[in-house]
C-alpha cells in the first residue's frame, strides 16, 4: 500500500511539475504606477471637458474595465443610468453622486477614498467639487443612457 501511496504521489507532483508552468505562463497580472497614468480624451457619452485613462480592460468591450476619469472643477454629468453596475471609487478631489431623474446639489461631495456602488438602471448624476479624479471599476461593455436624450453630448 505504501508504495502505491509513493506511486500516486510520484505522478502527481511530475504533473504538476509539467502543467504548472504552462499555467503559470498564462497568468499575469497588471500593473500602473500612479506616474504612469496616461490621459487621453473621455469617451464621447460624457460631456466635453473631462479625461480618461484606462488602466485595464476596456469598457467597450467584454470583461471587466477599469477606468480612471478626470474631471475639471464644476463639471457635471446629467441623470443617466447604465444596463450593469457601476462601482466609483474617489481618488483626488471630491465628488458629489445623487440619486434620481433631476439633476440637484444636495448630495455632499465625498472625499478621497470613498466609495459609491450604484445598481444597474438606477438613474444618478454627478458633479466635481474641484479638479476631481474618480475610478470606475465595472464589466463591459459598459454603456451610459441619459435620462433626457438632449443631454446626450453624442447627440449634439
Amino acid at each position: 500500500m505504501k508504495s502505491v501511496l509513493q506511486f500516486v504521489a510520484f505522478v502527481s507532483f511530475t504533473l504538476y511539475g509539467l502543467l504548472a508552468p504552462v499555467h503559470a505562463a498564462d497568468e499575469h497580472h497588471v500593473v500602473v504606477p500612479g506616474d504612469a497614468v496616461k490621459w487621453g480624451p473621455a469617451p464621447p457619452s460624457l460631456p466635453p471637458g473631462a479625461q480618461a485613462a484606462a488602466l485595464f480592460g476596456s469598457p467597450s468591450k467584454e470583461g471587466p474595465f477599469v477606468l480612471r476619469l478626470k474631471f475639471p472643477s464644476g463639471f457635471k454629468v446629467p441623470p443617466h443610468r447604465h444596463t450593469k453596475d457601476e462601482l466609483v471609487t474617489v481618488i483626488s478631489g471630491r465628488f458629489a453622486i445623487g440619486s434620481g431623474e433631476k439633476f440637484d446639489r444636495e448630495a455632499k461631495p465625498l472625499p478621497p477614498g470613498s466609495f459609491v456602488h450604484l445598481p444597474a438602471g438606477m438613474p444618478h448624476f454627478a458633479w466635481a467639487d474641484g479638479e476631481t479624479i474618480v475610478q470606475i471599476n465595472g464589466v463591459g461593455p459598459f454603456d451610459i443612457q441619459y435620462v433626457d436624450p438632449k443631454d446626450d453630448p453624442r447627440q449634439q
